[in-house]
């Protein structure tokens, strides 16, 4: 019997540079609630804040925005991204690049870019991150501008904000270095549980 593909997919931070980045295969059978959670554990975001991803719906063409629901005070509706599969969506040609924001205070801009399907390998497990580079920025850095003047402090022993800055990040921060190896994919429905009827305000 043929196995389901999975969907590989490289996810570029935006207006950083050198670029951070990251390339995962996740399954087709996957939500954006799942896609998310793959996103978040590949970057080595904490998922603290919320996300919306902004792509077309694959039978309208319209633009849509997908991720948590927040109330009557969005510019515009959001759908609920546990409720629709990514495999729908990544078959439209104008969704083989679409926007990830996470973090609405920060506003960090992800390009994700639909690479195609492989085929599944028996001995992995997924999601599974197979290349990338460059550590995560540290959450509430204050976005682009903030880590750019974050980097500058760390990288400049004489720089005035050079040991509150590394106290603050914990002692250590290496923006150089990424090793795939490393990352480690939560369960995402263990996730949603945590954030919904734990009650946890993003």
């Amino acid at each position: 019997m043929a196995t389901r593909p999975v969907l590989q997919f490289k996810i570029m931070l935006q207006d950083i540079e050198p670029r951070i980045w990251r390339r995962i295969q996740i399954s087709d059978l996957s939500s954006f609630w799942d896609f998310h959670v793959a996103i978040q554990d590949a970057m080595g975001w904490t998922d603290s804040h919320l996300h919306e991803f902004t792509a077309y719906n694959p039978i309208t063409t319209e633009q849509e925005h997908i991720g948590i629901p927040d109330g009557e005070d969005e510019p515009h509706p959001v759908l609920e991204g546990w409720k629709l599969n990514i495999r729908d969506y990544f078959n439209l040609p104008a969704n083989h690049k679409i926007s990830y924001l996470y973090d609405f205070g920060d506003s960090w801009e992800h390009l994700i870019e639909f690479e195609g399907k492989q085929e599944k390998q028996s001995n992995a497990k997924y999601p599974l991150c197979i290349a990338g580079a460059r550590t995560c920025p540290p959450e509430d850095v204050g976005g682009p501008p903030g880590y750019d003047r974050f980097i500058e402090a760390i990288t400049t022993p004489r720089h005035p904000d050079h040991q509150s800055l590394l106290e603050w990040v914990g002692g250590k921060y290496e923006p150089s270095t990424f090793d795939p190896k490393k990352v480690k994919f939560d369960n995402p429905s263990k996730r949603w549980k945590h954030a919904f009827e734990g009650n946890v305000r993003f």
